[in-house]
């Protein structure tokens, strides 16, 4: 079953309770444990709770507490954009949703309301959040005030625009549409939209339209004097009791809320007598304008009535009162049980309910967005933290990244150098790294160097190293850390921003060498596009792989695709698609892929197959029509290193992609390398991809 739901509207006052409270009746009827999300709320007094969450967490006792049901206020969102700290706002908004997604089967994600300014800025963080979730969305829109063109208009471009970024809609709501046009608004969608999105149109109710007399004691900071049971009222209307009484009987209506000045006895009576009269409607509340109270004797008198209704007291004047009244905004709230009820009904009576649980069950989300790729990485190494050894330990890129991995609490660090010199480092940089945190080991003076150097001597003897040149290789970061992680005095090791790639995989491939399985060490990127994480292999190890080469670096690289939660689809690629091309090159890939297909037949894979058909599915579609891989490819495989090395840098560079890696595989123990224009957050990424290796992935 897919984890969550992403509830959006496309303005204020759409009535998107209506489809949160449908919602989770419908989801507890499918699982038993559902939670709920709001990424951003509206700003809240001290001490109070979101309207939203109280009344869910209330009325369907949810196992959460308010705060837990939220990342941000609006002004906190305002505040770090001012910053620039729009990766910031992703990353905690995942964290807390990862949080609830951890103890619910599923959970309920509701959107911003509109409420404040930048309604255009709102809408895009809304399609944000919910790509960087990797979840479905279902689109609300009123058609209060608005024409079928412009409603209809309104809902499919905020559908386009969704999918647009990969968000996948489930669902289209037109709510608060006249009864008489239902079917021909229902039309409409179904028209203008895919078969595959489900439709729901629903009428305006005007119990849900109106406010309660509670909500208008709230708005107008007023004094409740009499029947505060009965302060859940619904109100379907107001009027002026401004009149003679025996005139004013003749404007009420059924529900209407009654405002005149306190010290209008002869209405305040009349209205109370009216209320409980068959002759008369009933009536909501009375609303006493000017701060005044009836005098004692009037106070007894209605004391004594056997039905009361709310009469409240406020202090502004009866123009200004009644203006107010008539801007108050009906809400949803969790004492208000009528409204939570009928919000329910109206879902399950005008939703295609049975559809939309099966759409729900069914969906499964197509790749995995970058900021969600690395909150999982994070997650991953911190579930079981590992031990890495980083040879240069005397580099500013690496005691940057070791400061931001302890403080992540991710792994354990080991430095390879001398102490004082990195203390020394520290302080020149002004890193502020608590060297207590972190181990530091200089080879020539370890406790282990001969026990190293004497391992060494004994695995390379056969190729004439005797125990002198031992030495002189174990003095050297590269040897004496890879000894660590042969040791098993460390779980992984991470060079190379200073070091040449030669240099820091050598030891590996004398002394860890490759996993029985397996008979050529590769490499892959993480490659972190805009919108989905994809995987590029080799693009740092072998210059000119054969076939069979070839063939086994998919099968590596597919098994680390979907070892870091991405479906493997394998893109043999080259410079013709299918059977057109021939020549030398072609035909490599081609005896590469058909090697993949005898040796692994459950996977996908397709080639020779250009870069474009392996990416696009219009041209994939055109080119291999009956492929599982074309147009929809997460697994890249370059027929050279030349190729390879030059396209992923070239991805970086014009897309602005995070490049993790290269991650080395192959090797019976991670060893990865660095470039030596390696960023602070490369070597981050790339140490805690190593941490993930080294938990047996």
């Amino acid at each position: 079953m897919s984890k969550a739901i992403y509830i959006v509207t496309t303005e204020p006052n759409s009535g998107k309770s209506i489809v949160s409270l449908g919602l989770m009746q419908l989801l507890l009827g499918k699982t038993a444990k559902v939670g709920y999300f709001r990424p951003i709320i509206d700003d809240v007094s001290n001490g109070k709770t979101d309207n939203h969450i109280d009344t869910i967490l209330s009325y369907f006792n949810v196992d959460m507490k308010p705060d837990e049901a939220y990342a941000y206020t609006r002004s906190q969102v305002v505040q770090l954009k001012n910053k620039d700290k729009d990766d910031e706002i992703v990353g905690h908004i995942i964290h807390k949703y990862k949080t609830i997604e951890n103890r619910f089967d599923f959970v309920l994600v509701e959107g911003t309301d509109f409420s404040g300014e930048g309604a255009i800025i709102e809408w895009d963080i809304n399609v944000l959040i919910a790509k960087n979730l990797g979840i479905p969305a279902i689109i609300l829109a009123s058609g209060k005030n608005k024409t079928l063109e412009e409603l209809l208009g309104n809902l499919y471009m905020a559908y386009d625009s969704f999918m647009e970024k990969g968000v996948e809609v489930l669902l289209i709501i037109a709510n608060k549409v006249q009864p008489e046009n239902l079917d021909v608004v229902t039309n409409g969608l179904k028209v203008k939209l895919p078969n595959n999105v489900l439709v729901g149109t629903i009428p305006i109710n005007n119990i849900l339209g109106s406010p309660t007399v509670k909500e208008i004691a709230q708005e107008l900071d007023a004094k409740i004097l009499f029947g505060e049971n009965y302060i859940n009222n619904q109100v379907g209307g107001f009027s002026v009791g401004a009149m003679q009484l025996r005139n004013y009987l003749t404007h009420l209506k059924k529900d209407s809320l009654v405002i005149t000045p306190g010290d209008r006895a002869d209405i305040i009576l009349g209205a109370l007598q009216a209320n409980i009269s068959t002759n008369y409607p009933s009536l909501s509340g009375i609303v006493l304008t000017g701060g005044l109270i009836p005098e004692e004797s009037i106070i007894k008198l209605i004391e004594g009535l056997s039905d009361i209704i709310p009469i409240l007291t406020v202090v502004g004047g009866t123009y200004s009162v009644t203006n107010k009244i008539g801007t108050i905004r009906p809400r949803i709230y969790a004492d208000n049980t009528e409204k939570i009820i009928i919000s329910i009904q109206e879902f399950e009576k005008y939703i295609p309910t049975k559809e939309l649980a099966e759409r729900l069950i069914t969906f499964k989300a197509k790749g995995i967005t970058p900021r969600m790729f690395q909150y999982n990485l994070l997650q991953k190494a911190k579930s079981t933290k590992k031990h890495i050894v980083l040879p240069e330990g005397l580099d500013e890129r690496i005691l940057l990244a070791t400061k931001k991995l302890i403080d992540a609490d991710a792994v354990s660090i080991t430095l390879l150098g001398n102490r004082e010199q990195i203390k020394a480092k520290i302080a020149e940089l002004d890193i502020d790294l608590d060297l207590n945190r972190i181990n530091i080991i200089d080879p020539t003076t370890s406790a282990h160097f001969v026990e190293y150097a004497t391992t060494l001597y004994e695995l390379r003897k056969h190729k004439n190293v005797n125990l002198a040149m031992a030495k002189d290789l174990m003095e050297d970061v590269s040897y004496y850390g890879t000894m660590m992680v042969y040791k098993g005095h460390a779980d992984g090791m991470v060079s190379g921003a200073v070091h040449t790639t030669q240099h820091t995989i050598r030891p590996a491939l004398q002394f860890i060498k490759t996993r029985p399985d397996v008979s050529i060490v590769s490499s892959i990127f993480f490659m972190c596009l805009p919108n989905r994480v994809t995987v590029f292999g080799d693009c740092a190890i072998n210059p000119n792989p054969t076939a069979e080469q070839l063939s086994e670096i998919a099968i590596s690289s597919a098994a680390t695709s979907a070892a870091f939660g991405i479906e493997p689809k394998i893109a043999m690629l080259s410079y013709s698609s299918g059977a057109s091309g021939v020549g030398e090159d072609v035909d490599r890939v081609r005896k590469a892929t058909e090697i993949i297909k005898e040796k692994r037949p459950d996977l996908k894979v397709e080639g020779p197959i250009q870069y474009d058909a392996a990416v696009d599915a219009k041209v994939g579609l055109s080119k291999l029509p009956d492929s599982e891989v074309a147009g929809q490819a997460s697994v890249f495989i370059f027929p050279d290193l030349n190729t390879g090395n030059n396209t992923y840098k070239a991805v970086q560079r014009e897309t602005g992609a995070l490049a993790i890696g290269p991650m080395l595989q192959g090797l019976n123990k991670p060893v990865n390398d660095l470039s030596r224009g390696c960023t602070v957050d490369d070597i981050f990424n790339t140490v805690i991809i190593t941490a993930i290796q080294a938990q047996g992935l």
